[in-house]
């Protein structure tokens, strides 16, 4: 275990600990008050907006099971990162949006992820991004306080959170009992297969292709093409939330890197040669990193969520 922290503030903190409680990974948590002026402030006094303090939360997670990056990126899916001093129905300093790091290390991993957030939107985005220099809990009935009112208000989404609770990363014994040597280099250890030696490459059976570490769903027959290249090529994924993409200057190049998110395996990469008619993009990606779920077995393997990606534009849902 690898125990690191980073510190998110995004709007009321019982929500965003709510969410973050229940996700793999996620050691502890702890709702407080950031980076004000005012030591020890209570509630009442951060809610008069004189402290300067963000309502925001402490987490320490194991980076071997959880990435920084897929902490950001839950972080960023779940606030609307363009709203200024406001999260839902909060409306005030204390509710604005940052990420505040103890590494000094994270902040420029941090600030890729931001300038790729940054290209989804029109407007600019209202994510601070700083080191952390104070943070005192919040009072006791402020921690876990979804779990302790399950009904009590909350600005989160957490229908978000279903794919996160059911598709789970094992411990690294469990990883290599499961998958083959060259499926745990791969996924494990970012290697890349030969090319034309996977099953997937010239293959187009309708279904779906999840991570094969953690079954988690990332690409579509629907969006598969013959690229060529000698691996399994997609226009794009399932869910953009489901990927990370990353800068890998390994081997001399710049490339940009696709991992799984629950998983964090290694896939492959993204290159802007794809069709311009889907959009110009190719996720290039390694076959051994994938299992294949044919559609007529969907539903039986849990995956009946998705089976609206084969239903006919003309065929009523």
């Amino acid at each position: 275990m690898a125990v690191k922290s980073i510190y998110l503030a995004g709007g009321c903190f019982w929500g965003v600990e709510g969410y973050f409680s229940k996700i793999s990974g996620i050691i502890s948590t702890k709702a407080g008050y950031a980076n004000g002026n005012l030591e020890n402030p209570t509630y009442e006094q951060v809610c008069e907006g004189d402290t300067n303090c963000a309502e925001a939360i402490y987490i320490e997670y194991d980076d071997k099971t959880i990435s920084l990056e897929s902490v950001i990126n839950h972080f960023l899916d779940i606030i609307d990162p363009t709203a200024l001093n406001r999260q839902g129905n909060d409306v005030g300093t204390q509710y604005r949006s940052g990420i505040y790091y103890t590494d000094e290390k994270d902040r420029l991993l941090i600030q890729r992820i931001l300038n790729n957030t940054q290209k989804k939107y029109a407007i600019p985005i209202a994510v601070e991004l700083g080191e952390i220099k104070s943070f005192y809990p919040a009072e006791e009935y402020h921690q876990k306080y979804l779990d302790k009112n399950p009904f009590g208000y909350c600005h989160i989404d957490m229908s978000k959170i279903k794919k996160y609770l059911k598709y789970k990363k094992p411990d690294e014994d469990e990883i290599k009992e499961k998958l083959s040597s060259e499926e745990f280099e791969i996924t494990q250890k970012s290697a890349t297969e030969a090319p034309y030696s996977s099953q997937y490459d010239n293959f187009f059976e309708e279904g779906i292709y999840v991570d094969i570490v953690t079954g988690e769903p990332l690409f579509s027959s629907t969006d598969k093409f013959n690229s060529g290249c000698g691996w399994p090529a997609f226009s794009k994924p399932i869910e953009k939330s489901n990927i990370i993409e990353k800068d890998d200057d390994s081997y001399g190049m710049i490339r940009t890197e696709v991992r799984s998110d629950i998983g964090n395996s290694h896939l492959g990469h993204l290159f802007d040669d794809g069709p311009k008619e889907t959009g110009g993009q190719r996720y290039c990606i390694n076959g051994a990193a994938l299992k294949f779920i044919p559609l007529k077995n969907m539903e039986k393997e849990g995956y009946a969520d998705y089976l609206y990606l084969f239903k006919k534009k003309d065929t009523p849902i």
